[in-house]
Order: C-alpha cells, then structure tokens, then sequence
C-alpha cells in the first residue's frame, strides 16, 4: 500500500514511516520540510496522489485558542485533497478522553478534528492516545524553578511514542474502522507520583509539590484521561523507558 504520512518528520510520524516500509508498505512522509502546507493546501495534492491512506499525525503549533481554526482548516484541505485524489481511507492521531475536559480548549479543537473526520467524505479511523512517556520533560518544566516542581494528581495511564506508532501503524494498513481504537500504557499514575519517579530516575533534587491547579493537566479530573475497557494496553512500562 502507498501511504501518505502528514506530519511524518515528527515524533510519531518519523517512527510509523519507519514500521510501515519495513513491513514492505511505501510510506512517504510529508511535513513542511518537505513542502507541504496544510494551512495553505500547497503541496497537498501531489502528497496525496496515488496514495491509498492518509495519516494525519499533525499538530497544532500552540494549545491555545488558536487550535480550533488549525484543525478547522487543516481538516478541511485534507479532506477535500483526499477525496478528490481517491484516497479510500484517513487516519488520524488523538487523545484518550478528549471529549472529558472541555475546560482545555486544545482538547476540545481535538474533538472537533474528529468531528470534521467522521462527517467527511472519505472512510475514516480515529486513533485515540493517552499522553506520551517522552513529554513528561515539558509538562515537568511548565510549573518548576531551581527548586520545586508542581504537578496536579491527575491520573494519567501514559504510554510509549513508539508504541503510539505501532498502534498507528497497524491501523493504517487495516480496513477504515469507522470508529475509534484507543490505545494506553500499562500502568496507571497520579501525575505528581510520576513526577517523583521521573527526578529519582535522574538523580534530580528538587522536590514534587502536589498543586492540584497546576499545570495543563489540572484541568481533567477523576478518571478522564484513563482508558476505558475497550483499550488496546501496550506493554512498555514508564520505568522500562527510563532505564533507556
């Protein structure tokens, strides 16, 4: 199969081209590096010719107000491309719980996304995510100084981007579920304990302070962003990815 990757120089997208063509499939890997501009449209329909999938691994470049109209217009031009290039199926990449903290308006812009996929033109699969081992880094430095990291005790079931990939990767070559698959990590975590395991990892000093309106991810609570029993559960284990 010929597989059209958006946003395949990415985190996700450079790994689920790699999967792909060593399972023999032609994945080719389209971003602005290489001249596409979903925004525009530019480049989009000679990506998209010949292909019979289209992953779309894109990224809003802010988690601000400015996500909706991203993903509004991104979502648009692709569909529009993929329908007129005879692309019989689009994928796309999102979040576990999405839809269960309209508090976080990229969260909601993610809703929308899939919203816009299943009412479009062209056979569709939503891969659904919990968040990634390898932004435990940034959600750390969003609330730290030299001293003190804080984290909300949000429960989070993270998981690895490579078998984010995997997940995506094994979707693409299947049949259009016209539905959803939601994929996460083994193990289950308040936020400020994975906090905690991260330093010890690294021999970090600085101390974790549960703040439960820290962060970006005090604005899900409960068990929002766990995977419900439906989940594909992979089984790299965070410590498992720290010992890397």
């Amino acid at each position: 199969m010929k597989i059209a990757v958006i946003g395949g120089t990415g985190l996700i997208g450079s790994q689920v081209v790699k999967i792909l063509n060593a399972s023999g499939h032609e994945a080719v890997p389209h971003s602005p590096s290489t001249g596409l501009d979903l925004i525009s449209g530019k480049g989009l329909s000679e990506a998209l010719t010949g292909a019979d999938v289209a992953v779309n691994l894109t990224n809003s470049p802010t988690f601000d107000d400015a996500s909706p109209a991203f993903f509004q217009t991104t979502m648009d031009n692709l569909l529009a491309a993929a329908k007129d290039a005879g692309v019989g199926h689009a994928v796309v990449l999102s979040i576990v719980g999405a839809e269960q903290v309209p508090d976080l308006v990229y969260y909601r812009a993610k809703v929308l996304q899939e919203d816009i996929l299943k009412a479009g033109p062209v056979p569709y699969s939503i891969v659904r995510a919990t968040q990634f081992f390898e932004f435990m880094d940034a959600t750390m430095s969003w609330t730290s100084d030299e001293n003190t990291v804080r984290l909300p005790a949000t429960l989070i079931q993270p998981m690895a981007s490579a078998d984010v990939a995997q997940a995506v990767a094994d979707v693409a070559v299947g049949a259009p579920l016209r539905g959803t698959r939601n994929v996460a990590g083994p193990e289950v975590f308040p936020l400020d304990e994975l906090g905690r395991i991260t330093l010890a990892a690294r021999g970090d000093q600085r101390t974790v302070v549960t703040d439960d309106t820290a962060g970006l991810f005090a604005a899900a609570s409960g068990d929002a962003l766990i995977a419900k029993e439906d989940a594909v559960i992979f089984k790299t284990t965070y410590r498992e990815f720290l010992a890397r």
